[in-house]
């Protein structure tokens, strides 16, 4: 019978969970459409859900009418998105992961001591993106290890190292590290930016490991940084590892001869997803569960006090209908 080695924990963590409840509560609140910049996480089914309750997912804020409801996604923007925000006049509620935000405090904290940033994380990424903007003269980003050992930074200057918080553990030491052998004064912030989540999902793939797998099934969407940092994890490890957005991304053929099959998610993975992919596997092979729990997650954000105020507010303008509802 082959074994099912299930991580715990996996899939969402409490910034996507917030922001997910964001989305559901604008709403509620405002009803729809209720307008999305970016994916509010990287997950296709989580996306798809929310266009159904009347989500509408923009590219920028310019593609929101003027005047009507904006939710920004869980990576963070730059300041001018907050500028853009206030020339279309939109209701705008911030949906970054508080992790997210105490990045961009730190930014600002550094250079007003005179720091020179060097951010570790992969170009182009929304969190990375967004990071940027906050001061994009005194940042210089740095994608990996290759990159560590060549590129130029400002002479003189004191350094310090912040980093995107979905990025892989071990591929974030060995990039400081070959930092520091350049530039041996380079200062690490005062705490970890790789979330809580990230680390804690990835210890789970490295006891999985030890376990013995044949194979680890990453379940997360193309898009979803930490969800591919899983598979790199595994595959680390001499595992064959391989990213499956659901259930139906399975082959027969990679369970042959397999007696132990590694399931986990990254943080935007929506649970019933693993659930079905779980049982997809019971499907093609007789197959008995075991539970990997390496840590305890408690952790809650709460969500912002200006929706808490409008729902407040939509529940007594209900009420206030009814009471005046004349009689039939």
């Amino acid at each position: 019978m082959m074994k099912i080695l299930l991580a715990n924990p996996r899939g969402f963590c409490a910034g996507v969970d917030r922001a997910v409840k964001i989305v559901d509560l604008a709403l509620e609140a405002f009803g729809a459409p209720v307008y999305v910049r970016r994916e509010i996480v990287h997950n296709s089914h989580v996306v798809s859900t929310l266009r159904q309750r009347g989500a509408v997912f923009v590219e920028e804020l310019d593609e929101v009418p003027v005047g009507c409801v904006a939710v920004l996604s869980a990576h963070g923007v730059a300041p001018s998105v907050f500028t853009q925000s206030k020339r279309r006049k939109l209701r705008l509620i911030d949906a970054t992961c508080p992790l997210v935000t105490k990045v961009h405090l730190e930014v600002h904290r550094f250079v007003r001591q005179g720091y020179h940033i060097v951010l570790i994380g992969h170009e182009g990424h929304d969190e990375v993106v967004g990071t940027l903007g906050e001061a994009p003269a005194d940042i210089t980003l740095v994608e990996n290890e290759e990159q560590a050992r060549t590129v130029a930074l400002p002479p003189g200057r004191r350094l310090v190292v912040l980093t995107q918080t979905t990025l892989g553990v071990d591929d974030t030491s060995s990039v400081v590290a070959a930092l520091r052998e350049r530039f041996p004064g380079l200062e690490l912030p005062p705490t970890d930016d790789i979330c809580y989540a990230t680390q804690n999902r990835q210890d789970a793939v490295k006891e999985m490991s030890r376990r013995g797998m044949d194979l680890l099934l990453v379940v997360g969407s193309p898009n979803s940084s930490n969800a591919a940092r899983l598979v790199e994890v595994g595959q680390t490890r001499g595992v064959p590892s391989r990213l499956i957005d659901s259930a139906a991304n399975i082959e027969a053929g990679w369970l042959e001869g397999a007696t132990s099959i590694g399931v986990t998610a990254g943080a935007s993975t929506p649970e019933h997803v693993v659930q079905e992919v779980v049982r997809r596997l019971g499907e093609l092979s007789p197959s008995a569960i075991e539970l990997c729990m390496t840590a305890e997650e408690d952790t809650v954000f709460q969500i912002p006090l200006a929706l808490k105020q409008a729902i407040v507010e939509r529940g007594a303008a209900a009420a206030l209908s009814v009471e005046n509802e004349p009689e039939r």
